[in-house]
């Protein structure tokens, strides 16, 4: 673990990297609690978790859709013009919802609508940082995002839930949405680490390769790894209750994020010789058999272990991911490719937790973790389906488009660190 801090120190030390970066870790800690915190509010307004959780479905749903269409507007004109207006625009949406002025599920979708992707924003700025000659250092990069994104869904659900349970749940989505404003304003100030913007005409050749196969099988990609996630999360708590345990669902929870957390940390650290798309196959392969276990097996212990397994292979899934979306679209669109990825994440596990549930209610836990291993094998499909692409997505190719994106060199052979 020392040699992984510094390979993170190194990364960290480059120039301009800390002051883009840490703005983007509060914002998206403000992200993570937004969601719990429109459930705690709503709830304590209406007495009903039905109405809570249709308002906070709204949020999520409309957050994926607009979101692309911010990042869109992002890669036009900028992180320095888009933020400041989109970041006005949420904080007037949630102080409708704090007020109550407006129905609460047109609060909700004005809130998730006008939420900036501060993850995707910050992954292309890692993009620009770390192009030319230092762009082997992207796959540590992006596992520093995993790592932020993880940390961040552990403490501000936590936090959010403390300050509701406390009787004050209007204070944890005003917290949330200070947290996303102040992060992204911060952001929107670090000009010289800012992507840099390109022509008309650029931008339109580079638009085609949102539709080309290489881009469309990492966002299905991410979609299934999304429904993955949804159907886990109920699945989990539904296999506690059935044994008569429910607070095992929050150590089962705690098990598999902590590892979650560890993978990420390991595969960011270490010096990745070989092609990304065989890294992801594999991952993916290691999580389909990780998975399949958890329809048959019931020994609490048992099912612990199985679920740190999945742990550890889903970050790094969603790092290569993330490695592999960057080398498949030129930088004229990458913001909107991050965000679009997202999205599908994000799509897959709101409607894969609708779904599970009643999956779940008809047959039991084991029915809800044979749709998360459904979803592996999907993972697995695609992942190896990537093997067959071209050379053009991989370290040290170009996006396949008019427009030239930033060569990959081999991995392991940065001369940067």
């Amino acid at each position: 673990m020392p040699s992984a801090s510094a390979n993170y120190r190194t990364l960290l030390r480059t120039s301009g990297a800390v002051a883009f970066f840490l703005p983007t870790v509060v914002g998206r800690l403000g992200i993570a609690m937004t969601g719990i915190g429109i459930v705690w509010l709503v709830h304590a307004r209406t007495g009903s978790y039905a109405a809570a959780g249709l308002v906070t479905g709204a949020f999520a749903v409309a957050g994926a859709v607009a979101g692309a269409q911010i990042g869109r507007f992002v890669d036009r004109f900028g992180q320095a013009r888009v933020l400041p207006c989109a970041l006005g625009a949420h904080a007037g949406a949630v102080a409708l919802l704090l007020a109550g002025t407006v129905a609460d599920l047109v609060a909700g979708v004005l809130v998730g609508a006008t939420m900036p992707q501060i993850s995707a924003l910050s992954a292309a700025g890692w993009s620009a940082l770390l192009s030319g000659e230092r762009a082997a250092a992207l796959p540590t990069a992006f596992a520093l995002e995993a790592l932020a994104n993880g940390v961040s869904y552990l403490a501000g659900p936590a936090l959010v839930s403390v300050l509701g349970a406390a009787g004050r749940p209007g204070a944890g989505v005003l917290l949330a949405a200070a947290l996303v404003v102040g992060g992204g304003l911060a952001l929107a100030a670090q000009r010289r680490t800012m992507p840099p913007l390109t022509g008309r005409t650029e931008r339109r050749h580079a638009g085609r390769a949102l539709l080309r196969f290489p881009f469309l099988r990492q966002v299905a990609l991410g979609l299934a790894v999304g429904v993955f996630f949804g159907a886990m999360q109920v699945s989990v708590a539904a296999y506690a209750v059935g044994r008569g345990t429910p607070d095992a669902a929050a150590l089962l929870y705690f098990a598999s994020n902590c590892t979650n957390l560890v993978g990420g940390w390991v595969y960011g650290a270490w010096r990745h010789g070989g092609s990304p798309r065989r890294h992801q196959a594999a991952a993916a392969a290691c999580l389909t058999l990780a998975s399949l276990p958890l329809t048959f097996l019931d020994a609490p212990i048992a099912v612990g272990a199985t679920l740190t397994l999945t742990g550890l292979a889903v970050p790094v899934l969603l790092i290569l991911t993330s490695v592999l979306t960057e080398a498949s679209v030129p930088r004229a669109v990458l913001t909107q490719a991050f965000t679009w990825g997202n999205s599908a994440s994000a799509a897959g596990s709101a409607g894969a937790a609708a779904v599970v549930g009643r999956v779940v209610d008809t047959g039991g836990a084991h029915g809800g973790f044979g749709v998360a291993a459904g979803a592996a094998v999907m993972v697995a499909v695609l992942a190896l389906g990537g093997l067959r692409d071209s050379s053009s997505d991989v370290p040290g190719s170009s996006a396949p488009t008019e427009t030239t994106a930033p060569n990959l060199p081999a991995a392991g052979r940065d001369p940067g660190r």
